[in-house]
């Protein structure tokens, strides 16, 4: 046995240069073919991270070379009133649209989880608006709210209601623009809670109704926490989404930003504001700098939690 050991041991050293040589080849066209996608990565990505990073901290207008001002950009912002309003309306935006979209989405998904041919036809329906783009649904969601002859307010009138000011009305047009979104998210998020309820043991729910456990019951102590990644999930998603909202926000009012009286003024409108109309590239960026220090907080807790969830 100890010469056939010897044996396979000097073939593997008379095998290892070629095998040696086959890995640096295979290491060779890994590089080549990976180099195109490093370089659009660092091109596209994190050059115009750092550039952002280094504008934060200098007074620049795209017409003239920058000057370095330090801190001041960040100092000045939270000095800004719009600054502030566009924050306020964000955080607002961010916890009632991703509140209401993860318990409308859930709530569909239980109630239409099942594989009939009818709840088929309710799912797609549900879910259609999300393949429309964010333009055209606000394009619609225009008409819909108008409050001259949109069906909203024509509905409230039939119902003897007032009639409302959707987007005209300071205090109404953020709740606007959070059913222009909700329309099109809540069937996304649906279908991501579809998929996990699929994934669910069908013997769990069972062997707990045959225990004597109702529906409500079934679903807070075995459904519920078996989604919790999947919660957790759609809550980061959807808070990334609302961090960085523009779309409805900028077709709503294209000639006035914000309108009316700031009321719609989103923290990425706002950055789209300083940039494009203002020339203020400096400001844009500590904002757009904020924003990422944002969204990298809200994606480490994202993996913390999970972590702990899937322990």
């Amino acid at each position: 046995m100890t010469v056939v050991a010897e044996g396979r041991r000097a073939s593997a050293r008379r095998r290892s240069p070629r095998g040696e040589s086959i890995d640096r080849k295979d290491r060779f066209y890994a590089a080549a073919y990976l180099t195109p996608w490093g370089i659009g990565v660092f091109w596209l990505l994190l050059a115009p991270v750092v550039l952002a990073i280094y504008w934060s901290f200098t007074n620049y207008n795209l017409l003239t070379p920058p000057q370095w001002v330090g801190f001041a950009n960040y100092t000045q912002l939270f000095h800004d009133p719009v600054f502030l309003s566009s924050v306020r309306n964000t955080l607002l935006l961010t916890v009632i649209g991703v509140s209401a979209g993860v318990v409308m989405g859930l709530g569909t998904a239980v109630l239409l989880n099942r594989e009939k041919r009818s709840y088929r036809f309710f799912r797609s329906g549900i879910f259609l608006p999300a393949v429309v783009p964010p333009v055209a649904t606000a394009i619609v969601w225009l008409f819909i709210l108008n409050p001259r002859y949109g069906l909203m307010d024509a509905f409230l009138t039939k119902l003897g209601l007032p009639t409302i000011g959707w987007l005209g009305d300071p205090r109404y047009a953020k709740y606007g623009l959070l059913m222009m979104v909700l329309w099109g998210a809540v069937g996304q998020i649906m279908m991501t809670f579809n998929a996990a309820l699929q994934e669910i043991p069908g013997e769990l729910t069972r062997a707990a109704s045959l225990d004597g456990a109702n529906q409500l019951q079934i679903f807070r102590y075995i459904t519920l926490p078996l989604l919790a990644p999947v919660i957790l999930y759609n809550v980061v998603i959807s808070t990334l989404f609302y961090f960085q909202f523009f779309e409805q926000a900028f077709v709503v009012s294209p000639t006035d930003l914000g309108a009316p009286a700031n009321s719609t003024m989103t923290y990425a409108l706002y950055i789209y504001q300083q940039a494009f109309t203002f020339l203020r590239m400096g400001s844009a960026a500590a904002m757009s700098v904020m924003l990422l220090l944002a969204s990298a907080i809200v994606i480490a807790l994202f993996f913390a939690i999970n972590k702990r969830l899937t322990r």
